[in-house]
């Protein structure tokens, strides 16, 4: 079976330090990262960016390696060919309100700034300009703060945990690193966006691959054939593989970043998925 796309996260996965596609983990020059894209593209494979990032940056990335199709705010939103698709189930934007600011009349993003004050943040800059998700970092029980959601009336929304972001952004004191939360609609996941994404093109599970670094990313796993976290995402959240859906084919890279994305390529070609 060919492999006709590939889908892959963004900050920790393909891209390595500072946001960059052409620096590996530790800030040296590659372009692994890059030859994993001339790889897709040789064999026919579409990729498709998806990422807790705002829309336009999303888009940007996009343009930048000749794609059409890419998912953003945790897939709250999904552009196809310049149509936007809403993944956010009842909470729709409206002439007067974004479901950002929705949420935020709501009171959900103050409730959990509130009750969680010494382990919780807003994580600025990248908090601001956007359309859907409320962006927070910190260190919480994400169960926990569902309950808490739901306990205050905010069924309709879930804290996500979009992987680790480095000790030095916060001056919070935990005992662990900390995590990039989203506040979404309950409805939007990654999964979700890929998978009508694959229902757009008419892909089958087994023509697809994902790559990602977080837990919210292996939801993805339970649409495609193949999913693989990237080295780094293993060696800074240990229990993440607990966290995979029942029955995913869930692989771990040897190399971290843009490499591992490489690899994770290479890997799917060869094997002849």
């Amino acid at each position: 079976m060919s492999l006709r796309c590939v889908y892959t996260d963004l900050d920790g996965s393909l891209l390595g330090q500072g946001g960059s596609l052409f620096r590996d983990a530790e800030g040296e020059f590659t372009l692994l990262g890059a030859r994993g894209l001339e790889a897709c593209h040789r064999a026919g494979a579409e990729v498709v960016l998806y990422s807790g990032r705002r829309r336009a940056q999303v888009m940007e990335d996009a343009r930048l390696i000749g794609q059409t199709a890419y998912i953003y705010e945790v897939g709250c939103g999904l552009t196809l060919e310049g149509e936007d698709l809403y993944l956010t189930g009842d909470l729709q934007p409206t002439p007067q309100q974004t479901v950002h600011e929705q949420i935020d009349a709501a009171g959900a993003p103050g409730l959990l700034l509130e009750n969680y004050a010494d382990r919780l943040e807003h994580h600025m800059p990248w908090h601001g300009d956007r359309e859907f998700s409320h962006l927070f970092r910190g260190l919480v029980d994400e169960a926990a703060a569902d309950a808490l959601l739901s306990d205050h009336g905010h069924e309709q929304l879930r804290l996500v945990d979009n992987g680790t972001v480095f000790r030095s952004e916060t001056e919070l004191e935990l005992d662990g690193l900390p995590h990039a939360y989203h506040l979404i609609p309950r409805a939007a996941s990654k999964g979700r966006a890929v998978a009508e994404h694959m229902r757009a093109r008419g892909y089958r599970p087994e023509e697809c691959i994902a790559v990602g670094d977080s837990r919210e990313d292996l939801g993805v796993a339970e649409f495609v054939g193949r999913f693989f976290l990237v080295a780094n995402a293993v060696e800074r959240d240990p229990e993440i593989r607990t966290h995979a859906p029942a029955g995913a084919r869930v692989e771990v890279t040897e190399a971290r970043n843009g490499e591992g994305f490489y690899e994770a390529v290479v890997r799917s070609l060869a094997e002849g998925r």
